[in-house]
């Protein structure tokens, strides 16, 4: 009975089958769902309702990480993971009454592992033609997403309590956006040490990731076929050989308009 509930597992975390991709389908929902339910409540007054809420989020995600830990093959290496200690994090913030939800948003960084697993990528390419063409372009922006919303994160759940001019997540994003630009009008600033060592991460960080998805907004435009030869992935659209070892490829093309 045990061995089949770990096959099923395996199957759906890992597995090609449509129910598998349904199921981490699922998984990113209700983890944008979690997302926005931690930025909603950053506005609201915690009663019983959102603790109770907060609860069941927990739970759900205590569940899926006791499954992550079932089918891991070398358990010791996935508990120390970074993901794996911010889930901990997560759970333990959504199920202790007195903490709230505070650093439930580190949920983001499991929801940006599964966006990277090479399974589910496949499956978006399969079945979105629009990330297909621009793969590269949707990663880089979710990829400045995530640390825009991890370093907001940060900024509300060390400050909303003791700097005043924090007051809920949209606060912190201002600052956080101010800050990644270099903007810096000052209206708002960070208290403590904390606070200007992640103001630091922000700014070095968040240069970085801007910068990355400039370079892949801006760089000309290239088609993902890979080369049955060498394996390069990207070659230009009107590409009849491929640019690194010269040998022929396909690439469909739908023809003229």
């Amino acid at each position: 009975m045990a061995g089949g509930r770990l096959k099923t597992l395996h199957e759906l975390y890992e597995g090609n089958t449509a129910r598998a991709h349904s199921f981490r389908y699922g998984l990113l929902v209700f983890d944008f769902v979690t997302i926005l339910f931690v930025i909603g409540t950053s506005f609201t007054r915690h009663g019983p309702v959102i603790e109770a809420i907060d609860a069941i989020f927990g739970v759900f995600i205590l569940v899926d990480f006791g499954a992550r830990v079932a089918i891991a093959q070398r358990r010791l290496r996935f508990l120390i993971l970074p993901v794996t200690l911010a889930d901990m994090v997560a759970i333990v913030s959504f199920l202790a009454p007195l903490a709230g939800e505070g650093l439930g948003f580190l949920r983001i960084l499991r929801t940006l592992r599964l966006l990277h697993t090479y399974q589910l990528l496949n499956r978006l390419r399969s079945d979105f033609s629009f990330f297909r063409r621009n793969e590269d372009v949707v990663i880089a922006s979710i990829n400045l997403i995530v640390f825009l919303f991890v370093m907001t994160g940060l900024v509300y759940a060390t400050q909303y309590t003791t700097n005043p001019q924090i007051k809920n997540y949209a606060d912190a994003l201002y600052f956080t956006v101010t800050a990644l630009t270099t903007t810096g009008f000052g209206d708002i600033t960070l208290t403590g040490t904390t606070g200007r060592m992640i103001s630091v991460l922000v700014m070095i960080f968040g240069v970085t990731l801007f910068l990355r998805l400039a370079q892949v907004l801006f760089r000309p435009p290239k088609v993902r076929q890979p080369c049955e030869h060498c394996g390069l992935v990207l070659h230009d659209p009107d590409a009849v050989h491929c640019k690194h070892c010269g040998a022929l490829i396909r690439i469909e093309t739908e023809g003229a308009g």
